[in-house]
């Protein structure tokens, strides 16, 4: 049986759960995300995998990245992440590492950089099951009409994560 090492971190925007196996990173959730059993159980389940409340090496630095973002010293992380879910998640949580810094763009976007343009429920879907938020910037995705939409951490979290790439500041 795996452990995942678990800790706080607490960002200008609300507190993430940072959590990781050996020596990945598997977990950067909101505290505040609704149904947020879902995600622990189903990380557990394919990790096959208990929780602790410790740290490690790979969260101290997750945590340090964190710091240089949220300061506007960081555009991009290079800690290795493990994703957990299905092949098709892993795929659309993969692509969403492609979105560059400070850019954003639709659901119905992101479906077609998948080569699955009728996909968008399906992909959207997957996008609000990411475990691995910033890291995995789901924050990007956006509605069709460049409306804020559902966002693990809510849409002020959103809205702050937006602001702080597109204007090197948060706005709230």
């Amino acid at each position: 049986m795996n452990t995942i090492q678990v800790q706080w971190y607490h960002s200008p925007c609300g507190d993430l759960v940072l959590g990781s196996v050996e020596d990945k990173l598997c977990l950067c959730d909101w505290g505040s995300r609704k149904h947020q059993e879902v995600i622990y159980a189903r990380l557990g389940k394919v990790l096959q995998a208990t929780y602790e409340g410790e740290t490690s090496d790979i969260l101290e630095e997750a945590a340090k990245q964190l710091d240089e973002y949220f300061n506007g010293k960081r555009t991009a992380f290079d800690i290795p992440l493990l994703f957990a879910g299905t092949d098709f998640q892993k795929k659309v949580w993969h692509k969403l590492l492609e979105i560059p810094y400070g850019t954003t763009l639709s659901y119905g976007e992101l479906a077609k950089r998948l080569d699955m343009p009728k996909a968008v429920r399906a992909v959207a879907n997957a996008n609000g099951a990411n475990a691995l938020s910033i890291f995995a910037p789901c924050h990007r995705v956006i509605g069709s009409n460049h409306s804020l939409t559902g966002y693990a951490g809510g849409l002020a979290a959103k809205k702050h994560l937006l602001d702080l790439e597109l204007n090197g500041k948060p706005l709230l």
